[in-house]
């Protein structure tokens, strides 16, 4: 079992230690920090309502990853390859158009979250800071409005598990759910350690352009990746 898993398991890993660079989820958490430093709140305070944040974006991405995989699970076999073969061919255009932003960013089409949502995040990371059921949904929010435009790579995971899913495909996704808000963690680390916020954002804008190169590199690889399991040329048991 082991042995048969390891492929997925590597795939799993490697896409959810890129798909973390998030710069959504990332840039709300810090307008959230700043929010609460500003507020005068104590340290034990700011870790508590950045550990509510991050199980907010958590549980939001891990319900939604079982829902697409509960859609899938009734989906009749027959029918199967073919979705396969239309997701492949839509993460490998969302690759296709996150590699173009590492060139040309902000020409043409690209994969972003709205200018209005990206401004109401801003005010509900400003508003809600000091609440704790207010920074819990923030993290829902914010992960339920990016799914949609940021959510290729897990998307391409899901539609892997759902091939043999089983205990040891939901502990994969768990992984993938965890290691894709370790960053967040991270960053509340460090700022508790004493790290200046400021250096995190200097951090977080120069990330921005590599970090849309290798997601784009991975969309067009795990976009290959299905069309070849859909076609039978490679089967990770």
């Amino acid at each position: 079992m082991i042995t048969t898993q390891l492929p997925t398991l590597i795939t799993v890993i490697t896409t959810a230690a890129i798909d973390a660079i998030n710069p959504c989820a990332i840039g709300v958490m810090i307008l959230m920090i700043s929010a609460v430093l500003v507020a005068g709140q104590s340290t034990a305070r700011l870790i508590w309502l950045g550990l509510t944040y991050v199980f907010g974006v958590f549980l939001a991405y891990l319900l939604g990853g079982l829902g697409l995989l509960y859609f899938l699970g009734k989906i009749p076999l027959y029918v199967t390859e073919y979705l396969s073969l239309s997701v492949a061919s839509l993460i490998i255009f969302a690759g296709i158009l996150e590699m173009k932003d590492y060139f040309w960013y902000g020409q043409g089409w690209s994969l972003h979250i709205p200018v209005a949502i990206s401004k109401k995040l801003t005010g509900m990371a400003t508003n809600v800071a000091t609440s704790t059921m207010g920074v819990f949904f923030l993290g829902i929010f914010v992960s339920a409005v990016e799914l949609p435009c940021t959510g290729a790579p897990y998307l391409a995971i899901i539609t892997l598990l759902s091939q043999q899913w089983d205990g040891t495909a939901f502990g994969m996704l768990v992984i993938y759910n965890f290691i894709f808000v370790s960053p967040l963690l991270i960053i509340l680390g460090l700022v508790v350690s004493g790290v200046k916020l400021q250096k995190v954002k200097a951090f977080k804008q120069e990330m921005r352009g590599p970090a849309r190169l290798m997601i784009g590199i991975l969309l067009v690889a795990l976009g290959w990746l299905l069309i070849f399991i859909a076609n039978g040329i490679i089967n990770f048991g």
